[in-house]
């Protein structure tokens, strides 16, 4: 698959190394250092490449976006359209400070969907550090889980599909406006920070859907 990636930060990287080993090809763009971009590109192997941002998502089946909260707009308008692209939102709403104040009932995934009209927007990526995720992708036993949600059932597959190629379990919370529990901080009755694997997490995800109050966390030593 062709996945163009607007963002090499700690997360953007991360994710570009697991999916690059599992064999999809990737477009690398956006980084406040391009001769650390296209060392990384180059350490990926052949199947990766640089450019610029819009080209990242003319390029993409799949475009992953993995920026800091205040540089999306401005990264967006660069990107140009992305009508009908999956999109993947990797991004936290932090900013200086703490967190970006949302409007009253709206999640951040909704937030950034409603900045993409036309795209098949997934939250994904998110609720793990790239260090984590780096030391756990791929566990020989039981995987860990890395949650997602969307409004669209197909690109939710695709991205399913990314989840698992790059390591992980892909558990479904539904859609964009019950993206919350998947959103920073920390919390009670959140998975955001958390580690799963996948039974805890089918139990989270009833829990939900039947409108409970998320089981405490299990500890992993």
């Amino acid at each position: 698959m062709r996945i163009g990636v607007i963002g090499a930060g700690r997360i953007g990287a991360g994710v570009s190394r697991q999916l690059a080993q599992a064999g999809h090809e990737l477009l690398l763009s956006y980084s406040r250092d391009p001769e650390r971009l296209q060392t990384l590109a180059e350490n990926l192997g052949d199947r990766v490449k640089v450019g610029a941002v819009r080209d990242a998502a003319v390029f993409g089946d799949v475009v992953l976006l993995s920026v800091p909260w205040r540089l999306v707009p401005d990264v967006l308008e660069t990107a140009g359209g992305l009508d009908s692209k999956v999109v993947v939102d990797t991004t936290n709403y932090f900013v200086a400070g703490g967190l970006q104040p949302l409007p009253p009932g709206r999640t951040a995934a909704r937030v950034n969907a409603d900045r993409m009209p036309g795209a098949r927007v997934v939250k994904a990526f998110n609720t793990l550090t790239a260090a984590f995720q780096h030391a756990e992708a791929g566990r020989a036993d039981e995987p860990v889980v890395l949650f997602l949600c969307g409004d669209d059932p197909q690109a939710k597959a695709v991205v399913a599909g990314l989840i698992e190629d790059a390591g992980f379990y892909p558990c479904d919370l539904g859609g964009l406006d019950e993206a919350a529990p998947m959103e920073a901080p920390r919390r009670p009755g959140a998975v955001y920070g958390e580690e799963y694997r996948p039974a805890d997490a089918r139990a989270a995800q009833q829990a939900l859907a039947a409108g409970r109050p998320i089981p405490p966390t299990p500890r992993y030593g």
